[in-house]
């Protein structure tokens, strides 16, 4: 049932870019630098595109941008998880070497609670 709202809505937004790229088909120019600032630096870079494509390409960059701050924004988070899971793993290796010695002389209680129980 999920899967079925899921692709009722991709068709919903598919038909809404569609209909916005119908209505914004004229050709508009766009330019790297205003015409004057240009002039002044010798850049006269421009390039004629449908408004639908200046539309759908601002949402895409707005969005690219988006998760990119914001993967650099949690890098700090995705750093002290990645020493603690190292932390983790060291403690139990080193927990694990505590076990397994013989050499240690038990304590009475330890033994009692490791040692496993036979039924009856």
């Amino acid at each position: 049932m999920l899967r079925y709202f899921r692709y009722l809505l991709i068709a919903a937004i598919l038909l809404l870019l569609l209909t916005v790229a119908l209505a914004n088909r004229t050709v508009v120019p766009v330019r790297f630098l205003p015409e004057d600032v240009g002039a002044l630096f010798g850049v006269t870079w421009q390039m004629e595109l449908p408004l639908f494509l200046v539309i759908l390409g601002g949402v895409v960059a707005g969005v690219l941008i988006g998760f990119t701050w914001e993967w650099l924004r949690e890098h700090k988070y995705r750093k002290t998880a990645s020493q603690r899971g190292k932390e983790l793993a060291r403690l139990e290796r080193e927990m694990e070497v505590m076990r397994d010695s013989s050499s240690v002389p038990k304590d009475e209680i330890l033994c009692l609670i490791d040692k496993p129980r036979k039924a009856g």
